[in-house]
């Protein structure tokens, strides 16, 4: 309501004139940031924030309900000096003048913060941030670093955490100051310390929790700055997984915690030893496998191959049954030409009266006839004689004859070298004529 159109005559109602009132204040004042102590704090039941914002002439109350403290994280307390965002507005029921706070933090984080901000910021446009210039953390460091506070608590987080999983692996303690004015250039100079003598394969870089002042060394640029000029993969764990800083982006890895960064560069003997038991059984279902499968050839071929002898005495069966048909066909030979001649000799009986002179051929004849079987089964005898000759050149037992032994190992392998014969083996010697069996004294 205008001012022009308010009359000293009209009588208003308590609620309408804070209603007004209300208006009034919430269109002369925008969203606006108060700076105060709390005084008089009280959580409620329904989760709203009551309190008071004073400093040394003056106090307001404030509300901030539910929906907006539960973005809170951190607890506010008397005494706090706190900066709020808020509504300046009037609480109709009571007439009360009272800020709606929106947002809350402690007093002074806020160039703290914008700080951060704009040096994240350029950072980041400048690319030292790039995920491509991340490293992984092998997998089975030889040695890890930690750069921290020799008091500090995070330390001893991290040395139980990594005698915990994987005691085996070295530990080599950088130690620097991790608060305060100084702490930015020994952090740097640890990270170049162990970047130069190269003693770890990964480097931790931690600190426990605290307020964003306790953490501000790690928002210094000259830390980042140090982090990607590290030659060794740097894991940052600083503070709660809330709290974030330009460490954590510049690092290779962020991890939650410092507890957290241990578990990331130390690999877990138990599952170590789990994952090398599974590839033993893998490995021994696999030899298996190609033992069982090489096996089954060998049998396959010692089924295919012919013992020599056998082989002699199927080729001699051979020949007998050449010697057999050959001595048949000469036979059947002689017996043609013997019938040849007797039909020769009958033709010429019939055709010629002087049977005397032809009696003498004929009788010439099958002389002649039968001295010619004889020559060509003897040459035939011959021949098949040659090849006998021949084969038993080839038979194992002939090289017996002239001096010489087979050497069988107890498995039956024939014996070729000394080479592998241990002093004590049992050998089968087979002679000409018998065998026996020996000991083996000395190889030479």
């Amino acid at each position: 309501m205008r001012q022009s159109e308010l009359s000293g005559a009209e009588v208003w109602s308590v609620s309408a004139l804070n209603r007004s009132i209300r208006d009034l204040l919430e269109h002369r004042f925008p969203l606006l940031w108060v700076a105060g102590e709390i005084s008089n704090f009280t959580l409620a039941r329904s989760g709203h924030l009551y309190f008071s914002l004073k400093d040394d002439q003056a106090q307001a109350r404030c509300v901030m309900f539910r929906s907006r403290g539960a973005y809170l994280d951190w607890q506010p307390r008397d005494g706090m000096k706190v900066e709020v965002r808020a509504l300046v507005t009037l609480y109709e029921p009571r007439g009360e003048f009272q800020l709606n706070v929106e947002f809350m933090r402690p007093a002074g984080l806020g160039a703290l913060y914008e700080a951060f901000l704009r040096l994240r910021d350029r950072l980041e446009r400048e690319g030292l941030f790039d995920p491509a210039l991340k490293r992984a953390p092998p997998p089975f460091p030889r040695a890890v670093g930690v750069v921290t506070s020799l008091a500090a608590a995070a330390l001893r987080d991290v040395l139980t955490t990594l005698a915990r999983r994987n005691p085996s692996i070295p530990v080599v303690i950088y130690p620097t100051a991790v608060q305060g004015e100084g702490a930015p250039a020994e952090i740097v100079a640890a990270l170049a310390n162990a970047g130069r003598r190269r003693e770890c394969d990964v480097v931790i870089l931690c600190r426990g929790g605290g307020s964003i002042e306790d953490l501000w060394a790690f928002n210094d640029e000259r830390v980042a700055r140090a982090i990607r000029g590290c030659p060794i993969p740097v894991v940052v764990g600083v503070g709660h997984d809330t709290d974030f800083t330009i460490a954590d982006f510049a690092a290779d890895v962020r991890a939650p915690t410092p507890t957290g960064a241990a578990e990331l560069v130390s690999p877990a003997r138990e599952e170590l030893r789990a994952r090398i038991g599974a590839l033993a059984a893998r490995l021994h279902r696999r030899v298996a496998r190609d033992l069982d499968t090489r096996s089954q050839l060998l049998d396959h071929l010692t089924r295919r191959l012919v013992h020599p002898g056998r082989r002699l005495d199927a080729q001699a069966a051979l020949v007998a049954q050449l010697r057999s048909r050959l001595g048949l066909a000469a036979a059947q030979a002689l017996e043609r030409v013997g019938w040849q001649v007797r039909a020769l000799a009958d033709r010429a009986a019939r055709g010629l009266p002087a049977l005397a002179p032809l009696e003498l051929r004929v009788n010439g004849l099958a002389q002649r006839a039968g001295a010619a079987a004889s020559r060509a089964l003897e040459s035939r005898a011959t021949r098949v004689g040659a090849l006998v000759q021949n084969l038993s050149h080839l038979d194992p037992r002939a090289v017996l004859e002239r001096g010489y032994s087979i050497v069988r190992d107890t498995d039956g392998r024939i014996v070729r070298r000394s080479a592998g014969l241990a002093q004590g083996a049992l050998l089968d010697v087979t002679f000409a004529e018998g065998g026996a069996s020996a000991r083996v004294e000395e190889t030479r």
